[in-house]
């Protein structure tokens, strides 16, 4: 079947198979006035202990109990990060329901799917925004029988049959528990360490999406073995900052939170993260590449802004973290004495304060994960001594697959299997996996289900990629994207965005070439990044779309796709994958246009249906080309926006294996 294979065995003891309610009363046995949890509020952090946390959830189990919620039963979790929607999702669990979370950002229309593919029969929302978005579709929605809210700000007033505050279901929940003594209790320890626990929908680039259902086993056993691996425990603070629909935000502020005992922290909103994990300061943390992206964007431009003097100290430090950071964080004997009392000098006066800035100063272990990382993004976070990994994984295999070992940390890289998780490179090029931490099944999608995991129990990832000599897997793109070029050649649309996306003027980038002469690619700029660098040279623009059709811009730009074709002439396999022609598009795209998944990955087939006049102006040889796009807006209304793109050749290099 394989032509590499590379596993790892299951080390320690596994501790009592517990499922996540019983991890959550087991605290409150040991450690009752241990924190548990804190959510800023009126900008002062609010502290839950396990013991009251216990008790809120078992009040909140009875009182879902007296709405009719019972095992098998599907509940939907929408909103930001918030206590008590944390709690409702351990206390769904503790009657056996399957909580379901959804992106809070999604419009109405979005949820409808869902709603119905997943029978949800109780939505428990953050706010009056989610309240009307429920509403707004209950009428499609025949089996939805409930709608909780948490702050009832702007929701006092509403008379729809119903609708209940979580304050009121609590109250429901002390009659209900009166009436039915230890019937919740009963339901907990009836829980089994295999039963179903929560379903994530996938980002559903493709199609609709599909209800991935894990297990109490299934989302704890692999997250258990990387807690153990890296150290973590009770000690440990986490951000809780990411969207619950994402099951990464599940396995690093929920489930690990729940085998570990750590503390989780909830910002007081999304405008208020860096603000609050500098008061924070988290110990163990995790950001996709575009939260790292922006973070040295603002550094950047905060640097750009600073005095000559301390410009020219950053620098200087800069360098030396970039020569020899990584080396001492990899702990590189052959780093001299001078050389770390140089970096320890750095660190006095840059490094230190910059990880202070960033919230960064007392992290002792930091992931990435669900894009690649420009190499040179990946070692300024660990020239500064933060210990940021790669790991891969997905929502099929709750998230743990592969992780970066300690000391053997590469930018090129996403480390090797986990302990207790096998992976093989099929013939085809194709990543396989077999894990404790895969999924049940797609939702009633047998076939789907078939389609993913074979007979051996093997998870198809879609993935293509390779062991590299020191065994450490690398990836190259979606097996399903990766194409031929008209000559025959290798065309990897997603490893040449990824390329693109590590320019920090650069936010989003789709490429298309398959069966084509040429490759062409549509660009995105940063409109922060770029909007500082025409400031600072006396560019005046009006918006996006002004700033990102002046001259001046289309020419950084090309600089930018220049040096990528410069990187590509060098492998081999993709010399011919070089990119030919460019635009920049006169809007972002955008997840409510449908272009973007709510995981912000590019939907290439719908992007290049909508564009379809944009791409034929491309491979036809325009210089330009007319283009309305109809959008939306955030209150539902839509329009259009309009504008001629210019259409700009790049260059283009000789690969190295036709210049030898």
């Amino acid at each position: 079947m394989a032509e590499s294979a590379v596993s790892a065995s299951q080390g320690g003891a596994l501790m009592e198979s517990l499922t996540f309610p019983q991890c959550l009363l087991a605290y409150a046995r040991t450690r009752p006035e241990a924190p548990a949890m804190r959510e800023k509020y009126l900008g002062i952090w609010q502290t839950t202990t396990w013991s009251a946390l216990s008790t809120l959830v078992l009040q909140m189990a009875a009182g879902l109990a007296a709405r009719g919620l019972k095992r098998g039963d599907h509940i939907a979790l929408i909103g930001d990060n918030r206590p008590r929607l944390y709690a409702s999702m351990i206390a769904a669990q503790c009657l056996g329901a399957i909580p379901v979370p959804m992106y809070q950002d999604a419009v109405a229309a979005e949820m409808v799917y869902v709603f119905r593919d997943a029978s949800i029969r109780i939505a428990v929302v953050e706010d009056q925004e989610q309240t009307d978005k429920v509403l707004e579709i209950r009428e499609q929605c025949p089996q939805l029988s409930d709608i909780i809210y948490d702050n009832d700000r702007g929701l006092r007033n509403y008379q729809q049959s119903g609708i209940e505050s979580i304050d009121a279901l609590l109250e429901a929940g002390a009659v209900y528990e009166q009436s039915h003594p230890g019937k919740v209790r009963q339901a907990i320890d009836e829980g089994g360490f295999h039963d179903d626990c929560a379903m994530f929908y996938t980002s559903g680039t493709t199609g609709n999406p599909k209800g991935v259902v894990h297990t109490h086993a299934s989302l704890i056993l692999p997250s258990r073995t990387v807690s153990q691996q890296e150290g973590l425990g009770p000690q440990d603070e986490v951000l809780a900052y990411l969207p619950m629909a994402w099951i990464g935000q599940n396995i690093f502020s929920y489930a690990q939170w729940l085998i570990n005992g750590f503390t989780i922290n909830m910002p007081e909103s999304q405008e208020t993260v860096m603000i609050d994990m500098r008061e924070v300061g988290p110990t163990y943390y995790f950001a996709p590449p575009r939260v790292l992206e922006a973070l040295l964007t603002t550094v950047t431009i905060r640097m750009e802004d600073a005095s000559p003097g301390k410009r020219s100290l950053f620098k200087h430090y800069m360098a030396l973290a970039k020569r020899i950071g990584g080396r001492i964080l990899d702990g590189d004997p052959t780093v001299s004495f001078s050389e770390r009392l140089q970096y320890q000098l750095g660190d006095w006066l840059i490094y230190g304060p910059l990880r202070n800035a960033l919230g960064m100063s007392r992290i002792k272990l930091a992931y990435t994960a669900g894009e690649a990382i420009g190499p040179d993004l990946f070692s300024f976070y660990r020239s500064l001594g933060i210990n940021l990994k790669q790991l891969y994984g997905s929502t099929e295999t709750a998230v743990w697959v592969c992780v970066q070992p300690d000391g053997h940390v590469r930018a090129d890289t996403v480390g090797k299997p986990v302990p207790g998780v096998e992976v093989r490179i099929r013939d085809n090029g194709e990543i396989v996996v077999r894990s404790p931490g895969l999924l049940r099944e797609y939702y009633k999608n047998p076939q789907a289900t078939a389609e993913v995991r074979d007979a051996e129990g093997w998870y198809h990832t879609g993935d293509a990629g390779y062991f590299d000599q020191e065994g450490h897997l690398r990836i190259i793109d979606r097996a399903k994207d990766v194409g031929q070029l008209a000559n025959g050649a290798m065309f990897a649309p997603k490893y040449i965005e990824n390329k693109l996306k590590f320019f920090p003027f650069i936010k989003e980038a789709v490429a298309f070439g398959q069966g084509k002469s040429e490759v062409c690619c549509f660009v995105n700029i940063d409109f922060e990044a770029c909007g500082n660098w025409a400031e600072r040279r006396n560019l005046p623009y009006a918006g996006y779309n002004d700033l990102a059709a002046k001259a001046e811009v289309y020419d950084l730009i090309q600089d930018c796709v220049n040096q990528t074709n410069a990187d590509l002439a060098l492998d081999p396999k993709l010399a011919d994958s070089q990119i030919s022609r460019f635009l920049i598009l006169h809007k972002e795209l955008d997840p409510d246009d449908d272009e973007l998944t709510r995981t912000r990955k590019v939907r290439r087939g719908f992007i290049a249906q909508k564009y379809e006049v944009l791409l034929e102006a491309m491979f036809s040889g325009k210089d330009s080309q007319y283009v309305e796009t109809q959008v939306k807006f955030e209150d539902g209304r839509t329009g259009a926006v309009s504008a001629t793109l210019r259409i700009a050749n790049a260059k283009r290099q000789q690969g190295l294996a036709k210049a030898a």
